[in-house]
């Protein structure tokens, strides 16, 4: 492991969804970094605060870890609610939603208020990394870290050199990942990258199947999980990446790889338009009832 992962003390994550959540948890229980989230969204930053503090509980529960622990963690988070209120940072991770103009243009902001030095990553699943590190000053410290949902239980991290990179930036953050447990894959700087250029169509295509009453949703994801042995079938795989981030995974294929194979289902776009994003809204592919 190299001596400049030892340099990184606090990570900033923007983003307090459920991946810049699950980051940040790792960040700061496995790598024992500081962490700051930053949300502009208040009742984001709650509910994201909140899903956190639940899972340390259910891992003190589970023995995973003992109270003491918990409150250790826990003491290394803090929160602001705008870009302008980061308290220094060694290394940030953006886990926004996948609209590179809003990534270009947090991108942008960073590197107007962090110290030359800082490495900003994105957690982009498709987006050109070359294309968000020109929006920043300092493009040889911009880098993709794509992590995996959820974050505390996924090893893989795959990892996105782009065009502008520094062999440094790709050395720390190759090791600050093993440092968070994870095991990496590296990419080309491509539309996709490695997971989502296979797992997408896949995905695309499954909801093809069913658009094209091929079988019922319940029998297309039988087959996949007991004829191909996957642990869980594709339409419920999509409701739980989100419906939305499909899509958005998918025009991005489609419009930079500019192959009509990548097309976006049109059931896919009408479940996204009708609010139906899969388990996060509570209806999807399939119906997910409120627990009370």
């Amino acid at each position: 492991m190299s001596s400049s992962v030892n340099n990184i003390k606090k990570m900033c994550v923007v983003g307090a969804g459920q991946m810049g959540i699950g980051i940040g948890l790792v960040a700061a229980r496995v790598a024992k970094l500081d962490v700051q989230f930053v949300d502009s969204n208040p009742d984001q930053l709650e509910k994201g605060l909140s899903f956190l503090d639940k899972l340390l509980v259910k891992d003190v529960a589970k023995g995973r870890c003992t109270e003491d622990e918990r409150a250790e963690v826990r003491s290394r988070i803090t929160s602001v609610s705008a870009i302008s209120q980061i308290t220094n940072s060694d290394f940030v991770v953006e886990a926004v939603s996948e609209n590179v103009e809003l990534k270009r243009k947090i991108f942008a902001e960073l590197s107007k208020i962090l110290p030359e030095e800082t490495i900003l990553a994105t957690n982009t699943s498709s987006i050109s990394i070359t294309k968000i590190a020109s929006a920043a000053r300092r493009p040889e410290n911009v880098i993709g870290m794509h992590f995996m949902n959820p974050v505390p239980v996924m090893k893989l991290v795959e990892i996105i050199p782009g065009l502008q990179t520094s062999k440094a930036t790709l050395d720390t953050t190759l090791d600050l990942a093993r440092k968070m447990g994870k095991t990496t894959a590296m990419s080309q700087d491509v539309p996709g990258f490695i997971a989502n250029r296979l797992l997408m169509p896949y995905i695309n295509e499954a909801i093809i199947a069913l658009q094209e009453g091929i079988a019922t949703k319940e029998d297309i994801d039988t087959t996949m999980k007991l004829g191909t042995n996957n642990p869980m079938g594709p339409l419920t795989l999509a409701d739980f990446i989100g419906l939305d981030t499909c899509l958005a995974i998918m025009k991005v294929l489609h419009n930079d790889l500019g192959d009509s194979k990548y097309r976006p289902a049109v059931l896919l776009q009408k479940y996204v338009d009708a609010g139906w994003l899969g388990v996060k809204s509570g209806k999807g592919i399939y119906e997910y009832p409120a627990k009370n």
